[in-house]
C-alpha cells in the first residue's frame, strides 16, 4: 500500500544534493531574444522530462594506457572507408546514371569527416575533394547531432547533405581499430559497374592492336643522361663566300635524346650581330640537305593494307619489316671526335677540341686517349703595348690616367674593402704613429719633435708637431693628411708615382716629405703590437727573420758577445739592462740591424713585470657607474645567476657570466666588467658570482669613489713622451741559446 502524498509521508529528493544551479535557457542572438538552451539540463544538472543525454563526440571505452585527450592520443590517425554514390544523368543516350567512387576519411582526433573522389583521366568531371573536412550533421530530424564513429560500418548507407553514400570496404588499419572497439563489421560488398565506364573501356580495348607495336623505349636513356651534354669547339671556314670569314662555333650534343645544337662564338669588335643560335636543337642528319618528302612518308610505323570501312570497325595491318620506309641517318656520339668533319646542312665544320667532361666520357665509354686539339688559327702576334701619355700636372695621376682609359672618364676606384677593414673600430685605431726628428743643420729645427701618423685605411700620412715650451716654434699641424710621394721621382712621366707604404716606416728609418728630411726615433705601444702581430707584412718586426739575420752576423763573434754579457752581469743572473744590450747589438751588427729590429729583439726577450690595478679601485669605479644609473636589482641578478647554475656550485664560466650581465642590462662598461670578472675567477676560468655580486653591490658594500683616470690609460693625445720604459731587463741567456744553440 502506497503512502499518501502528504507532508511527512514522502521522501525529500533533495537530501544529499549539493548542486542547485539552474541553466540559462534564454539569450539574445543578433538582438533577438530566443531559446538557446534546448539541450541544457535542469536544476542541479538533472535532465528534464523527455530529455536525453547525447554525447557530442565519440565516446571510446576506457582501457589501459594514458589518459591523454583524444586530440593527443589519436593525432594523425584517420579511418579510411571505400564508398560510392549514384548520380542520375538526364537527356543522355549512353548513360542514365553514373557510379562515382570516393574515399571517406574519419579523423579520430575531432570526429571530422572528409570525402575525396579520386581523379579519373578524361572524365570531364571536377574531381578531388568532394566534401571538405568538417563535422557533418545527421540527416533530419536528428540534424542537431553530428556523425560519430558509432555510425560507421561496412555495407551501410550514410547520408551526407541529402546524398547517399554506400560504404563497401575499409583499409586494414580501420578494420583492426573497429574490431578492437568491439564493432562487428559487416562483410564487404562490390561496387556496381558504371555503364558508361564499361562502354568506354570496351572502345579503348577495341583500339588496341592484337599484336603489340614495336616498342620504342627512350625513358631509360633520358633518366640515365638527363642534363649530360658533350661540348665541342668547332671551326667553320667560310672564307670562300662573299664577305665570309672563319667562324668559331660551339657544338652541344645532348645525350638524353641525341640532339645537337650549335652556337656561334662572336668575338669582340667582329662586326657581326650575336645571333642567339646558329643551329636550333634537333637531330642532325648526316646526308643533308636531303630531298623533300611528302607528308606521311616519314613515319615510325608502316601500314601495309587496310580492310573494312574507314574509321570504327576497320582493320589495320602493320608491316614489321617496314617495307618502303624512308631511313635517315643522324649523327650519334660515336661519330663525333676531335679532327672529324661533320656536315651541318651543307657546311663543313671541323671539330677542334672538347671540354673535360667530354674527354672523360669518351675515355670511359670508347677508350679514347688521344685528345690532341686541332690548331685552326695562327698564333696571335705580339700584343702592342698600350702607351700612356705622360702626366700633365692637372689633378692627381690616377685621375689623369682614368681619362686616358676610355671615352667616358671615370673617377679612380678606391679600395673600399681595405677602407672598411682598416678603419677605426672601437679602441682599435688602425693608425701607426712614430716620433720623428728633423735631419737638419739648424740647431733650432734639430730639437723639434714631430708625430708622424700613418693611416692604414687609405695609406695616407699626417705630420703633427706637439707644442714645446720656450722653443720659439708654434706647434700644430705640420703636414696635411694625404699620400706622400717618394723623393727623386720624375714629375711628368707615364708611370704612376710610388708612395710611402707601411713597410717604409720603422724606427730608425729616414724619410723625406716634400723636401723635409725626418728620422723615426720611436713609436707607441700600439704600433709595436700591430707590427709584431702582422709580422709577415713588417719584416722589421718579424722575430724569426731577425734571429736568422743575427745568426749570419754573429756567427764568428760568440766569444766577444759572451764576454760583454759577463761584464754587464757580474752576478751571473742571466739578465742585463736594455741600454748595454742595445749598445752591444749595435757594435756587433755594424749597421746591419736597424733600430727597430734591435727594439723587437729587446721586446721579445724582455722580462715583463706584471702590473695589476687594485681590485678595490676597479670595484669603486663600477659601483659609481651603477649608482649613477640607479641600479638596485642585485637580488634579482643573483637569482638570475642561481637559475643558470645547473650544478649549484656557485661558479659559472666567464663568457656565460658576461652574457648574463648583458642580458640583465648591467650598466657597467664592457672593458671594466671583463677586468673585474678576471679578479674573481678560479683556475678553470669560472666566475665566483656570489663574491662578484657582493663586491659590486654599492648599497650593501659601498667603497669610496676613485677617479677612473688611473684605471684606463688611452693614447689618443699621445705627444711622443714615453710614460715608462717598456723594456728594462733582457734575458740574454735565451737569446744566446736561440742564436748560437744550446751552450755548455
Amino acid at each position: 500500500m502506497a503512502l499518501p502524498l502528504l507532508p511527512g509521508n514522502s521522501f525529500n529528493r533533495n537530501l544529499g544534493k549539493e548542486k542547485f544551479n539552474k541553466s540559462q535557457h534564454f539569450d539574445y542572438s543578433n538582438g533577438i531574444p530566443k531559446m538557446v538552451g534546448e539541450e541544457k539540463p535542469g536544476i542541479g544538472g538533472e535532465l528534464l522530462l523527455g530529455q536525453k543525454m547525447r554525447p557530442k563526440y565519440t565516446v571510446f571505452p576506457r582501457g589501459e594506457g594514458s589518459d591523454a585527450p583524444s586530440w593527443v592520443a589519436f593525432d594523425k590517425q584517420v579511418l579510411c572507408f571505400d564508398a560510392y554514390f549514384q548520380e542520375s544523368v538526364h537527356e543522355k543516350r549512353e548513360e542514365q546514371f553514373r557510379i562515382r567512387r570516393c574515399k571517406i576519411y574519419f579523423y579520430l582526433e575531432d570526429d571530422t569527416i572528409q570525402v575525396v573522389e579520386p581523379e579519373i583521366k578524361n572524365s570531364g568531371i571536377p574531381q578531388g575533394t568532394f566534401i571538405r573536412r568538417h563535422r557533418i550533421p545527421l540527416p533530419p530530424p536528428y540534424d542537431d547531432e553530428c556523425y560519430t564513429l558509432e555510425h560507421f560500418n561496412i555495407n551501410q548507407e550514410m547520408v551526407f547533405y541529402s546524398r547517399t553514400f554506400t560504404i563497401t570496404d575499409c583499409d586494414a588499419f580501420t578494420r583492426n581499430f573497429l574490431r578492437k572497439l568491439g564493432v562487428r563489421l559487416n562483410s564487404p560488398s562490390a561496387t556496381p559497374k558504371d555503364p558508361y565506364s564499361t562502354v568506354r573501356n570496351q572502345m579503348q580495348e577495341s583500339m588496341k592492336p592484337l599484336r603489340p607495336f614495336e616498342r620504342l623505349d627512350k625513358l631509360k636513356q633520358f633518366l640515365d643522361h638527363d642534363r649530360h651534354v658533350l661540348r665541342f669547339f668547332c671551326f667553320w671556314d667560310d672564307s670562300d663566300a662573299m664577305f665570309g670569314d672563319p667562324r668559331e662555333l660551339t657544338l652541344h650534343y645532348f645525350l638524353a635524346d641525341d640532339t645537337i645544337e650549335i652556337r656561334e662564338v662572336v668575338q669582340a669588335n667582329s662586326g657581326r650581330d650575336a645571333a642567339p643560335m646558329f643551329l636550333q636543337r634537333n637531330k642532325l642528319p648526316k646526308h643533308a640537305p636531303a630531298p623533300k618528302h611528302q607528308p606521311g612518308e616519314i613515319a615510325d610505323r608502316t601500314v601495309l593494307n587496310v580492310f573494312g570501312p574507314m574509321g570504327q570497325g576497320g582493320r589495320y595491318i602493320v608491316d614489321s619489316h617496314k617495307t618502303g620506309a624512308v631511313h635517315q641517318e643522324f649523327y650519334k656520339d660515336c661519330d663525333l671526335a676531335i679532327g672529324a668533319v661533320i656536315n651541318v646542312w651543307g657546311r663543313k665544320v671541323i671539330i677542334c677540341d672538347c671540354d673535360g667532361f667530354t674527354k672523360e666520357y669518351y675515355r670511359t665509354k670508347y677508350g679514347v686517349e688521344d685528345f690532341t686539339p686541332v690548331r685552326h688559327r695562327a698564333s696571335p702576334g705580339p700584343r702592342l703595348e698600350k702607351k700612356v701619355p705622360p702626366y700633365n700636372g692637372f689633378g692627381s695621376e690616377e685621375d689623369s690616367l682614368c681619362s686616358c682609359q676610355g671615352l667616358m672618364p671615370k673617377p679612380p676606384q678606391k679600395d673600399f674593402r681595405k677602407m672598411m677593414e682598416k678603419d677605426r673600430h672601437g679602441l682599435d685605431s688602425n693608425v701607426l704613429r712614430f716620433v720623428a726628428k728633423m735631419i737638419t743643420d739648424s740647431p733650432v729645427d734639430s730639437e723639434r719633435k714631430f708625430i708622424i701618423s700613418y693611416f692604414l685605411c687609405d695609406d695616407t700620412i699626417a705630420v703633427f708637431e706637439p707644442p714645446q715650451r720656450n722653443s720659439g716654434v708654434i706647434g700644430g699641424k705640420f703636414l696635411e693628411r694625404g699620400r706622400i710621394k717618394k723623393p727623386e721621382q720624375e714629375l711628368f712621366k707615364s708611370e704612376l708615382s710610388q708612395y710611402f707604404k707601411t713597410q717604409d716606416l720603422f724606427v730608425g728609418a729616414k724619410l723625406s716629405f716634400n723636401g723635409y728630411n725626418f728620422q723615426l726615433v720611436d713609436t707607441d705601444e700600439y704600433t709595436f703590437n700591430y707590427m709584431e702581430k702582422h709580422a709577415d707584412e713588417f719584416p722589421m718586426a718579424n722575430i724569426s727573420t731577425i734571429i736568422s739575420k743575427m745568426k749570419e752576423i754573429c756567427d764568428t763573434k760568440l766569444k766577444e758577445i759572451k764576454k760583454c754579457f759577463v761584464m754587464n752581469d757580474p752576478t751571473s743572473t742571466g739578465v742585463i739592462e736594455y741600454a748595454p744590450f742595445r749598445n752591444l747589438l749595435t757594435e756587433v751588427a755594424e749597421g746591419q740591424l736597424s733600430e727597430h729590429e734591435i727594439m723587437t729583439v729587446g721586446r721579445h726577450y724582455n722580462i715583463r713585470e706584471q702590473h695589476k690595478t687594485d681590485t678595490d679601485l676597479l670595484v669603486s669605479v663600477a659601483q659609481e657607474q651603477l649608482r649613477k644609473k640607479t641600479f638596485e636589482s642585485f637580488l634579482e641578478l643573483a637569482d638570475f645567476f642561481v637559475h643558470n647554475d645547473r650544478k649549484k656550485s656557485g661558479f659559472l664560466p666567464i663568457q656565460e657570466s658576461r652574457t648574463l650581465c648583458k642580458a640583465f642590462k648591467l650598466p657597467v662598461a664592457d672593458d671594466l666588467l671583463r677586468e673585474i670578472m678576471a679578479r674573481f675567477q678560479n683556475d678553470q676560468e669560472e666566475l665566483d658570482y656570489n663574491a662578484f655580486l657582493s663586491a659590486i653591490d654599492w648599497k650593501e658594500h659601498p667603497l669610496p669613489y676613485s677617479q677612473p683616470g688611473a684605471l684606463i690609460q688611452t693614447d689618443s693625445d699621445w705627444n711622443g713622451e714615453a710614460t715608462a720604459p717598456a723594456v728594462k731587463n733582457i734575458n740574454y741567456m735565451i737569446l744566446v741559446e736561440d742564436v748560437f744553440g744550446k751552450q755548455d
